[in-house]
């Protein structure tokens, strides 16, 4: 041992008094580095030893011992160490024996730079799933920072790779640590956020990177839809809500149980008629993390409501629509025209035209037969029940037969009112002489005034009173009153009159008669 240590401290004294070569090598933990021994001699070297601080202190390396785990010379008097840790750095010294007693040395710095092994990342404040992804909700705020042990002038920078886009530098810097924030998060930020720290003198470089996922949820409700199924009686409702990441849970209800439930962009139930009622009210309703409150979309079942003109009258040839309006039901009803009391569906032709204007379904018979005539029915039907609306139609004849008849009716009638009027005043043909006219012609128990001039002696003699002259000379004239009974006025002339009253009457110069 004294040996050894006198042998070190001449090499040592042989170093400071001629040095063939020094060097410096840089390493990384865990890299396998050489370190050069310094000789200028032609050949293997005899012997070889190192000394230095990973070697220990008790006599260091030989070429003549077996390797080590980390440490070896080789033949040309090299230092292999296979994996480099932090306690190796430090100065290694060389020494090697030719033949002829020549004797050469060397002195090697050795640097061990460890930052680039130990880069680290942080994501705050978003949670992370158990493969280590974070998550983030969409218009949050996310800092991204990262950092290394040794400030070994190494360059970090942050770097952004998206689904629709390439890398992106973000910001880099020379201190141990750099961090950003994305202050209100979209969700364009998804993707993959790299740091990348560099040694500034051995141009190598470790990476590190961190996965964000952003959960966004649509800014509009839900869509419901329903959709027919060949069973009139049945029903599919949809419900759909696209433009969530990831898919939202939405869920059916009827206001008593739920329908159906599932994670999906869209969710459909079939309901039949059992389970329907009117004023019922389905609803689909959307769950999702980014979501501010629930988002739904609902909507009221409502049975149908035909309403139209429940009688209608048409000329026989002529043309007539029936019209047919159905707005009010939810889901939409199916409306159709039937005939009959046996609701036979009338399918369209030539003679039955079907056009639809909106909520009004129409029909129009063409060229009316008295065989269209009768009830007609508008049937309205959805998943909840039907309900109909009767209208019925009558066909009158044409307006030429219709005329022909009425001008027939209007001249009997004036034929039979002409011969009454004529019979009437014949009968009553006393009356009309004596100047009453038409007037009196309705009183059935009218009285007859019959004036009678005393000069006419001849003719009055034997039927008319004769009074005695006044004494005055003038002429007296007989005034009888008859009742004519109105039954038959024939046999009134031939009946002996029934003088009700006998009246004087003066006859004035004038031949003015007053009573």
């Amino acid at each position: 041992m004294k040996l050894l240590a006198l042998l070190h401290a001449c090499f040592s004294a042989a170093v400071a008094a001629s040095s063939d070569g020094e060097s410096e090598v840089s390493a990384e933990p865990g890299d396998i580095v050489l370190l050069p021994c310094f000789s200028s001699g032609s050949g293997a070297p005899s012997l070889t030893s190192w000394t230095g601080p990973g070697l220990g202190a008790a006599g260091g390396l030989r070429s003549s011992d077996p390797p080590g785990k980390r440490f070896a010379v080789l033949r040309d008097g090299s230092l292999n160490i296979a994996t480099v840790s932090a306690a190796d750095e430090g100065v290694y010294f060389c020494n090697t024996s030719f033949a002829g007693n020549v004797s050469y040395h060397g002195r090697v710095l050795l640097h061990v730079t460890p930052g680039l092994r130990n880069v680290s990342i942080s994501v705050t404040p978003p949670s992370a799933l158990l493969n280590g992804t974070f998550v983030t909700s969409s218009g949050s705020s996310v800092t991204f920072n990262c950092s290394e042990s040794w400030a070994h002038s190494h360059l970090l920078t942050w770097s952004f790779r998206g689904s629709a886009s390439s890398d992106k530098l973000l910001s880099n810097s020379s201190s141990p640590w750099l961090a950003f924030t994305i202050a209100d998060v979209h969700a364009r930020d998804q993707g993959v956020y790299t740091c990348t720290c560099r040694s500034g003198d051995s141009q190598r470089m470790v990476e590190s990177s961190a996965e964000l996922l952003v959960y966004y949820a649509p800014d509009r409700h839900p869509e419901c839809m329903w959709a027919p199924v060949l069973d009139s009686s049945h029903v599919q409702f949809n419900c759909s809500w696209f433009g969530a990441y990831p898919a939202p849970t939405l869920q059916w209800e009827d206001g008593h149980s739920v329908l159906a439930s599932a994670e999906a962009d869209s969710l459909s139930v079939t309901m039949n008629r059992s389970q329907l009622t009117s004023g019922q009210m389905v609803k689909c309703s959307g769950h999702h993390m980014a979501a501010k409150q629930e988002a739904s979309c609902s909507f009221t079942l409502k049975l149908p409501y035909p309403s139209g003109d429940p009688l209608t009258t048409a000329v026989e040839g002529a043309n007539v629509t029936l019209t047919c309006t159905e707005s009010t039901s939810t889901p939409p009803a199916n409306t159709t025209w039937r005939r009959g009391m046996r609701r036979d569906e009338i399918p369209p032709g030539a003679k039955y035209i079907l056009s639809l204007e909106g909520p009004a379904l129409r029909l129009t018979i063409v060229n009316l037969t008295t065989d269209d005539q009768g009830v007609y029915f508008c049937r309205s039907e959805n998943p909840l029940g039907f309900q109909e609306q009767e209208v019925y139609l009558t066909v009158k004849k044409s307006s030429a037969v219709t005329g022909a008849i009425v001008g027939v009716f209007i001249a009997v009638l004036i034929m039979g009112s002409a011969g009454i009027v004529a019979k009437t005043a014949y009968s009553s043909r006393h009356r009309i002489c004596l100047g009453a006219g038409f007037g009196q012609m309705e009183d059935e128990h009218g009285d007859v005034l019959s004036l009678v001039e005393s000069d006419d002696d001849e003719i009055f003699q034997g039927s008319v009173p004769r009074l005695p002259p006044l004494a005055n000379g003038s002429n007296t004239t007989l005034v009888q009153i008859h009742r004519i009974p109105s039954s038959d006025h024939e046999e009134a002339a031939g009946t002996s009159p029934r003088q009700l009253e006998d009246t004087a009457v003066t006859e004035e110069p004038a031949d003015l008669v007053t009573f």
